[in-house]
């Protein structure tokens, strides 16, 4: 969820969905009661998903408790103990340092179900890799997976309010009373998340087919990660909502989706937003003002029609606009807009590098010596590569363009000095309009070097 969300707005969405549970209409998520503000209700904001067949991709915030229902972690045997908290690198693409680490951690899995949520996990990636920009970007993840060892299989709330299950994470539906909303108890996924090397991202996958999720998007100023997605790991849409909530977390995005209804909300009129997909700008001042995604405005997207400025965002009916009429930021099932794009990438950057020195950095290469670098494959359609360069004390070898490892006595040296050999990688991908974020795409390795 995004910070630009105010309490006010949370309150009138809690309303009008308790008006939605008396009328049954179904075009507003429907809650039991209004839930209090967040002065009175201590604990963290989530994002809840849209309706199971409805068309927005989320259906407002609303505060739970951090540690969810707080019960004792489950009692477990020997043999079961051994196997809780274990670690595996599922998807390898380099050291922790270069890579944007996904931290996948089960719940409801007993140990005798500990192969199937490592099936699950693959099936998940899969999904959201076919997704761009992941699918372009994959080798820049890699992919962790903790063993979190339940007492019982599935999770509570599924398939009723009244079902209990004792699991490792506490997850469970109907949270808030909102059936579709799968919380779970933090505290714990953090005690199994701290287990792997890092994490940038988390994701709590729930042994259930019930359709349900979560985004807790605040980052984790312990653990560093940016923000935890629950999803049903046997629900086909369950993919798309944790998709949707790394639109947050990682691409700092808002929501584009919007509620006709909600008092005070009908028309935004605060400042212009920090996100960048939502502006108080409409297209022409947009342009003539040089801001935002000014520099796509007429183009076409990847989720259908022509990037503008739609009326309609931020879950305000007038005053913001949103880039294209729909993407997976409103519409689940959608691929990411054109500004959504280039802000996962920017997203990607800030914890993944173009350039992993694998001959070490910190010492002096002689003759005998190799200087190797890893470069990550790009899976883009156009069949793009990132740019390859080496360069000598500053000045650019052109004969090394493109390679990965060069010899130091293929550089000619001619004097005992030390010299400075570097490599650099960078990804010019026209999926990148702005020119700070383009500025990130590229990354540098330097090693010290002479006869």
């Amino acid at each position: 969820m995004k910070r630009t969300v105010r309490p006010a707005l949370r309150a009138a969405l809690a309303a009008v969905c308790a008006s939605a549970a008396l009328l049954a209409a179904p075009a507003l998520p429907a809650a039991a009661a209004p839930p209090p503000g967040p002065s009175a209700r201590p604990g963290v904001e989530v994002e809840i998903p849209g309706p199971e067949h409805g068309a927005e991709a989320g259906s407002g915030h609303t505060r739970v408790p951090a540690a969810g229902r707080a019960k004792a972690a489950p009692r477990l045997s020997e043999s079961a103990r051994a196997a809780d908290g274990q670690v595996t690198k599922t998807v390898d693409n380099g050291p922790t340092s270069d890579r944007l680490d996904v931290v996948f951690v089960g719940d409801g899995y007993t140990a005798a179900e500990l192969d199937r949520f490592h099936a699950d996990v693959r099936a998940k990636w899969a999904e959201v890799t076919a997704v761009e920009p992941y699918t372009t970007y994959r080798d820049l993840f890699n992919v962790w997976t903790v063993d979190a060892v339940s007492a019982q299989s599935g999770v509570s709330g599924d398939p009723g309010p009244d079902t209990v299950r004792d699991t490792a994470l506490g997850s469970y539906f109907w949270c808030g009373s909102i059936e579709r909303l799968l919380c779970v108890d933090q505290p714990k996924v953090d005690a199994y998340v701290a287990k792997a090397p890092a994490a940038d991202l988390v994701i709590v996958l729930a042994n259930s087919a019930k359709y349900g999720g979560a985004g807790y998007n605040e980052p984790s100023p312990t653990l560093g990660y940016e923000g935890i997605s629950t999803a049903s790991a046997g629900h086909p849409k369950s993919g798309q909502v944790a998709i949707h909530e790394t639109g947050h977390s990682l691409g700092k995005l808002a929501d584009e989706y919007f509620y006709p209804g909600v008092p005070d909300y009908e028309k935004y009129t605060g400042p212009e937003p920090a996100d960048p997909n939502t502006s108080t700008l409409d297209a022409g001042a947009m342009a003539a003002q040089r801001a935002k995604w000014y520099r796509w405005l007429g183009e076409t997207s990847p989720d259908g029609g022509t990037v503008g400025a739609y009326e309609g965002g931020g879950y305000y009916v007038t005053g913001l606009y949103r880039p294209t009429d729909n993407s997976i930021m409103r519409v689940l099932g959608k691929p990411f807009n054109l500004p959504g794009v280039e802000a996962m990438i920017a997203g990607f950057q800030r914890h993944a590098r173009l350039v992993t020195p694998l001959t070490p950095t910190d010492r002096t290469l002689r003759l005998r010596n190799t200087a190797k670098a890893a470069v990550p494959h790009l899976a883009s359609a156009d069949g793009r590569q990132p740019t390859v360069r080496w360069y000598l004390d500053g000045r650019e070898l052109k004969r090394f363009a493109g390679r990965t490892e060069v010899r130091v006595a293929e550089l000619w040296l001619l004097d005992l000095r030390t010299h400075k050999l570097s490599v650099t990688a960078e990804d010019r991908t026209p999926a990148v309009r702005d020119p700070e974020i383009a500025r990130s795409l590229s990354s540098t390795a330097t090693w010290d070097v002479r006869l």
